[in-house]
């Protein structure tokens, strides 16, 4: 007779491995519901760079690089047109004010002079003539009047004896009245050659000044297209040196054309190109420094150029006080500018950090130094050194300033 046998209780080996990931899900659930949700990273602490949070003085500059130039560069160009003959400088050179060194030929210029000389030649002919002519026609008057003087005074003379005859009874009424009539016709006659000299008296010192002025007019006119000709010798406008000249013999230069630049070196400037972060702040006056041969030599801003290229704007530099020793156009200085005045901030060393963050949050670390976690934060001006924090940290408190780039969006780093 077979025995029945009765199943035994309890947890049996097959079991066991469910049990263990029923534990398991159920703790992954709690870790879900009630653990900490933020992302973590692993880095090591030695390669990263933990810097302090400080208090202290925020000295407000940027440091830029700058160039030495002349203080003022001359372009040289072709006040008149032609075909270049002889080149007198060379690039390089030292110039004076004055100096030949370009001449150019002009043929058409050398006509205009031909031209020109030949019709104030005519013009002067003509004018003397004319006046020859009017000369002639007032002493004509002049005689003709000094007749008329004659004829009224005899005219006069014969009238007086007819009156006083008249009134004797020794002469007729008629003969009176024509010799009276003679008399005062003589006098108008000589009233109007009177009159008539005047009037060509007028006229011909109109005539006469209009003619000289043309005169005038057109000797101005033959200076100025023998000065044209002059000025086929291009000439240095200033002291300095050549440093560009752009044209070859035989080659035809229009009027305004170019043809090179003078580089006034009395003084120099120095010319940077400032990062566009900064073309509110940046203003003429503005004090810089720059050292140079274990000494510290002033700039001062002198203008500012509006237009930005490539997000950054040009300035230029002016010496105050000494200059250094063996300057050079070319040379490059690297130059402290002032943006403001010093004052007591909350500082971070400048980093990499800011690259990837811009400044709108850090990683800080506890005070365990075994994590460091993402915190909002306010940067608010900069220099080459250090970082102004205008909120989120306080001093005392270790933050991370190296490079953030594999970080991507994690919360927490853990410290090794």
């Amino acid at each position: 007779m077979d025995t029945i046998l009765k199943k035994k209780k309890g947890i049996k080996k097959k079991h066991i491995p469910f049990i263990v990931g029923g534990v398991l899900f159920l703790s992954a659930v709690v870790r879900l519901i009630f653990g900490d949700h933020a992302s973590t990273l692993n880095v090591d602490k030695n390669r990263i760079s933990i810097q302090e949070v400080t208090k202290g003085q925020f000295n407000d500059y940027v440091r830029i690089n700058g160039q030495v130039l002349p203080i003022n560069t001359i372009q040289l160009s072709a006040v008149e047109g032609g075909m270049v003959s002889e080149k007198l400088v060379e690039e390089g050179a030292m110039v004076r004010q004055g100096e030949v060194i370009v001449r150019l030929t002009n043929l058409m210029l050398n006509l205009n002079i031909l031209d020109s000389e030949a019709q104030l030649a005519e013009k002067q002919n003509f004018l003397r003539n004319t006046r020859v002519t009017m000369e002639q026609e007032r002493l004509n008057l002049k005689k003709e009047k000094l007749q008329l003087d004659l004829d009224v005074d005899r005219k006069k003379r014969k009238y007086d004896q007819y009156r006083q005859l008249y009134n004797e009874n020794l002469t007729s009424k008629e003969e009176y009245l024509q010799a009276k009539e003679d008399y005062e016709y003589a006098v108008n006659g000589r009233l109007l050659v009177v009159e008539r000299q005047k009037q060509d008296s007028i006229y011909r010192s109109v005539q006469v000044k209009q003619m000289e002025e043309s005169l005038d007019n057109m000797r101005r006119n033959l200076v100025l297209v023998r000065q044209r000709v002059e000025n086929l010798n291009v000439k240095a406008p200033v002291d300095g040196q050549l440093g560009l000249l752009d044209v070859e013999i035989g080659q035809t230069v229009t009027t305004g054309g170019r043809i090179g630049q003078i580089s006034v070196l009395s003084d120099y400037k120095v010319e940077a190109s400032i990062d566009e972060h900064y073309i509110d702040r940046v203003k003429q006056g503005l004090d810089a420094t720059f050292e140079r041969q274990d000494r510290n030599f002033a700039l001062r801003v002198r203008k500012v150029y509006p237009e930005v290229r490539d997000k950054q704007f040009k300035t230029d530099f002016v010496f105050e006080g000494e200059r250094p020793d063996n300057i050079r156009a070319g040379q490059t200085y690297y130059i402290n500018l002032q943006l403001g005045q010093p004052t007591e901030a909350v500082l971070i060393p400048r980093g990499t950090f800011y690259q990837t963050t811009g400044g709108q949050w850090i990683f800080v670390v506890t005070t365990e130094e075994d994590k460091a976690v993402r915190r909002k934060i306010s940067i608010g001006r900069q220099n080459p050194n250090y970082y102004e924090v205008t909120g989120g940290l306080e001093p005392g408190e270790k933050v991370i300033t190296s490079s953030y780039d594999t970080y991507g969006d994690v919360q927490v780093l853990n410290l090794k």
